[in-house]
């Protein structure tokens, strides 16, 4: 890829730290954005000392407001055909919105603005954290789009149907205390505490089995439209994984002993 980069990324530890770097434009996602955060997706599956992702945009004003519609515009103008749900045979696919076996946690740091593809990047994180101010929508209907990166099916199976499809239908964006209400984000703070909010959320999923975090994560989003008996009855792959290894035995000794549990991952 060609030009100054669009996403920052960074390790530290188990946390790895995701950054869309375009606060000049609020953070919209252009094509090269996307195919940088694809490479740094699959490097985050690939590293096993990642323990978690938290995923923000730069700058105070915005996380991000989606897709960048002056590149679309200018796309549109060239006779590129239109698209519709998902990103295959586009930049950066999968995207994050279709990686829906994206095993490690991933924390949203909200600060500003998540409209559009911004708010489905949200809604497609485990564990939402807002400041105040941030504001939320997906305004495609006003564009004659539609929310194509799961906007539609995730907020509509998140948030109470009759608040989704009045949102999904008007484009009207929603406050963060709206946000939490509806049950869409975990915290909301000023944005004055909001790193030490995240911060807290990422030293209790710290303290947890990697192992155990993976399996509880693909139970529930895969078992979420099961009927209760056929998801006592399916075998998670994570949870095999969890079961071969020796974090099950680690925590429960490390309780007897009175100690931190040290664990080592996947076996």
């Amino acid at each position: 890829m060609t030009g100054e980069p669009r996403v920052r990324y960074e390790r530290h530890g188990g946390v790895a730290r995701v950054t869309i770097d375009r606060p000049a434009v609020l953070n919209a996602m252009d094509r090269a954005t996307h195919a940088e955060l694809a490479l740094i997706w699959d490097e985050v599956e690939r590293d096993d000392a990642v323990r978690l992702v938290v995923l923000t945009g730069a700058g105070d004003r915005s996380f991000s407001v989606g897709q960048d519609l002056k590149e679309l515009a200018t796309r549109n103008a060239s006779g590129t055909a239109p698209s519709t749900f998902g990103s295959r045979g586009q930049p950066g696919w999968p995207r994050l919105t279709e990686r829906f076996r994206f095993s490690k946690p991933l924390i949203a740091r909200v600060n500003g603005y998540a409209l559009g593809g911004g708010f489905e990047l949200a809604l497609a994180c485990d564990i939402v954290v807002a400041a105040e101010h941030a504001e939320f929508g997906l305004p495609e209907a006003r564009l004659g789009l539609v929310p194509g990166a799961g906007g539609v099916f995730r907020l509509a199976r998140q948030a109470p149907f009759r608040v989704a499809l009045g949102h999904l239908l008007t484009g009207r964006r929603m406050s963060a205390a709206d946000a939490l209400r509806h049950g869409l984000v975990n915290d909301v703070v000023p944005a004055a505490d909001l790193d030490s909010c995240v911060d807290g959320w990422v030293r209790d999923v710290l303290a947890c089995s990697p192992l155990a975090l993976r399996a509880i994560k693909e139970a529930a989003t895969a078992s979420v439209t099961m009927p209760l008996e056929q998801a006592f009855a399916t075998r998670f792959e994570w949870e095999e994984r969890r079961l071969a290894g020796e974090e099950w035995r680690e925590g429960p000794r490390a309780f007897a002993e009175k100690r931190p549990p040290h664990w080592v991952g996947e076996s």
